[in-house]
């Protein structure tokens, strides 16, 4: 294992451990939210996220900005882990820019090990890079995303 292997997996490791956002929080009064429950059957991996909205700070009609994602769910190491990523990396975000987020990290999930992550736009995220090589696990680490994804959508 390369060294950089290495501190990728402590990385998941370490937001396995602690899991950032865990424990579905309710959203605070004059905030959007959106929830999402997503399961796996073939693992049995299982999450509900709520992200939660606040209004951008560039007047009437801007776009509105991640105030926080919790969620609450079981499962392996890596789909708790991505959760807890996604937790702790969407905050301050636009719409926009979560989605862009996560549309870079499905990317990178299927790549197959052949793309190299952006670790400045991805962030701790960049440590998944290696579960591409699994495809059994990629759909373990896209959970919370994608139910971020949905929550989002639902946010209104």
């Amino acid at each position: 294992m390369s060294g950089l292997d290495g501190l990728y997996q402590e990385v998941i490791l370490d937001h396995a451990r602690r899991r950032s956002g865990e424990g579905l929080a309710d959203p605070l009064p004059g905030h959007a939210c959106g929830e999402s429950h997503q399961y796996n059957p073939t693992c049995g991996d299982e999450i509900t996220v709520r992200v939660e909205l606040v209004p951008g700070d560039s007047g009437p009609g801007a776009e509105p900005v991640v105030e926080r994602i919790t969620w609450e769910g079981q499962g392996c190491s890596i789909s708790m882990a991505a959760a807890s990523v996604l937790a702790e990396t969407a905050p301050g975000m636009t719409r926009t820019d979560l989605l862009a987020l996560i549309e870079e990290f499905r990317a990178l999930l299927r790549s197959r090990g052949t793309v190299e992550p952006d670790e400045e736009l991805l962030g701790d995220a960049a440590a998944f890079a290696g579960v591409s090589r699994f495809v059994a696990r990629v759909k373990c680490a896209m959970l919370g995303w994608v139910a971020a994804e949905e929550a989002l959508g639902r946010a209104g």
